[in-house]
């Protein structure tokens, strides 16, 4: 991973517009998200949506990555590559998307439902996104990687889900992956210490069961080990005057659920625009 870019006040705004390209495809999805779609058609659409709203998708062809979009149906933790297999009711899918304008990324992801999900695979997904929350309320001037890392684990351990360790969480800018790496676990005190400027893209990735995992032979998408579902929540967040600032939302995937949150208040400062 690259070196730690710190940004000034002129290139955090660049990347909150990319980050809300992202928002608002995620958004624009939600709608879309029902039982006999397809992944792939969701892709098509989140490709075409990007383009028309001035940037271009972050990952396709990001390291030869075929599609827009990752689409990691259940079992699935992250990387799943887009296909015509239709979504089916209870079902969960992690959508993760990126977008690329001004010469900076926006990168986040969100797990929706697919219809009615049974009460344990809902839990988990309130678990992974209050998780993320309490990693981007440790992101403050003086705290240290191992902080944000610990509040996610500690969070998410004692439900008795496994914390995912191979996959990171990472600093984001010019490229799609910036230093630091942002581990979903650690030790109090550790690592390196936040300062102003950093940003990074915080993502808990959360199974159900053993934190192990497998890679399929398609050489991207990645399972868990004992076949129970994951979670992955995440969000793009600016360090300033030493207090975490969201650049990306889930705002306009709520608008389109009828779903009401206040969870992200305590780090906007700035008002989301239509």
């Amino acid at each position: 991973m690259s070196a730690i870019i710190l940004k000034n006040a002129e290139e955090i705004e660049l990347m909150r517009e990319s980050a809300l390209i992202v928002s608002k495809t995620l958004g624009m999805l939600a709608s879309e998200i029902k039982p006999g779609i397809s992944t792939l058609e969701l892709d098509v659409m989140a490709e075409r949506f990007i383009r028309d709203h001035g940037a271009e998708p972050g990952f396709l062809g990001l390291y030869d990555f075929p599609n827009t979009l990752c689409m990691s149906p259940n079992a699935q933790v992250v990387h799943g590559i887009p296909n015509s297999d239709p979504l089916q009711e209870g079902d969960i899918i992690s959508i993760d998307c990126g977008a690329l304008k001004n010469g900076f990324y926006g990168d986040h992801a969100y797990t929706f439902a697919v219809g009615e999900i049974d009460p344990l695979t809902e839990k988990l997904l309130q678990i992974t996104k209050e998780s993320l929350y309490q990693g981007i309320d440790a992101f403050r001037a003086g705290n240290r990687i191992g902080d944000l890392g610990f509040a996610i684990q500690q969070h998410c351990e004692k439900e008795g889900y496994g914390v995912v360790r191979e996959l990171v969480g990472h600093g984001l800018g010019k490229t799609m992956h910036e230093g630091p790496e942002v581990p979903n676990y650690g030790k109090r005190g550790r690592g390196k210490k936040f300062v102003d400027g950093m940003v990074l893209a915080i993502e808990p990735m959360i199974n159900r069961g053993t934190h192990r995992i497998k890679q399929l032979k398609d050489g991207w998408t990645i399972l868990t080990a004992d076949g129970l579902p994951s979670a992955h929540f995440e969000h793009n967040v600016a360090l300033v005057d030493g207090n975490p600032e969201l650049l990306s939302t889930f705002h306009y995937i709520y608008e389109a659920l009828g779903i009401t949150s206040e969870e992200e208040n305590a780090f906007r400062k700035h008002p989301l625009t239509a």
